[in-house]
């Protein structure tokens, strides 16, 4: 019985040891035996040793540093996305009450007014003219702006806040110049300020006064540009009234003269001559 027992051992092992010989198929990795005091014992060199050897190294850790040594701080890219499309969203705003658009665009509406022609030029042309014509007045300050704080700020050589304070120095000053004393003087008491110096006035004083004082000066040169037609108009109706013929409206009559005059003077060079050398000071 033992020997029967031995033999089917050693047959197994033959067999074992044939399909682990069949070229393409290497063969396994044993652990290697040590004899300790008559036991056998795995030696930690052999198939484990490899598996330790081919254990991954750490994952890469991506750590953020919050300190910023001595340059000082900046706004994340997340903060300036949004002030950017803030100031996207309000940028209309800006042009129409910080620039010349304001006068610009009132005076024009007040000569198509005084015309008699509501619909000519349409209002398309009338923004379009204003848009262009703010633009070339308001060109020295873009240049100042551009140069002093926006062309700085992205070179890198200065932060946003002061990009945006240097930004405002120009702005300030064109609005200034076109603003009345007494309207600086009611938003200063209306904001609870005291006596305060030219350049720290505060640019929420600024902008309301400005306003105030642009439509001022618009309806006073749309009273001026009122003025030779309305003589026209009545002398029309006056004429009218003369011969009898109550029926007729003045106005179908008097508009062939208005813009007889109005071609005849070169109207639209006078009107756009006298806007813009009212912004030079």
């Amino acid at each position: 019985m033992a020997r029967l027992v031995v033999l089917l051992l050693v047959l197994s092992g033959i067999t074992a040891f044939a399909q682990t010989a069949q070229p393409g198929n290497p063969p396994p990795a044993s652990p290697s035996l040590t004899t300790a005091n008559g036991l056998l014992t795995p030696n930690p060199t052999g198939a484990a040793a490899s598996a330790a050897a081919a254990k991954p190294a750490d994952p890469l850790r991506f750590s953020i540093n919050l300190e910023g040594g001595e340059r000082p701080a900046q706004m994340s890219v997340a903060v300036q996305i949004v002030l950017l499309m803030t100031l996207l969203s309000v940028a209309p705003s800006l042009v129409l009450l910080m620039t010349s658009f304001t006068r610009i665009v009132i005076v024009l509406g007040f000569v198509r007014t005084a015309l008699g022609v509501p619909s000519a030029p349409s209002n398309q042309i009338i923004i379009g003219l204003s848009l262009f014509l703010t633009f070339f007045i308001m060109g020295p300050t873009f240049d100042r702006v551009n140069k002093e704080a926006l062309q700085p700020y992205l070179n890198g050589q200065m932060q946003s806040a002061e990009a945006l304070d240097r930004a405002t120095v120009p702005m300030k000053e064109f609005m200034l110049k076109q603003t009345r004393t007494r309207d600086l003087e009611y938003f200063l008491e209306l904001g609870g300020y005291g006596p305060t110096a030219v350049r720290d006035l505060p640019i929420r004083v600024v902008i309301p006064a400005f306003v105030i004082s642009e439509l001022q000066s618009a309806f006073q040169m749309g009273f001026l540009l009122f003025l030779p037609f309305i003589i026209i108009d009545f002398l029309v109706g006056t004429v009218l009234m003369a011969l009898g013929m109550m029926m007729m409206p003045p106005n179908v009559v008097s508009l062939p003269f208005k813009l007889l005059l109005f071609v005849l003077v070169d109207g639209w060079h006078l009107i756009v001559k006298s806007l813009v050398q009212s912004f030079i000071t």
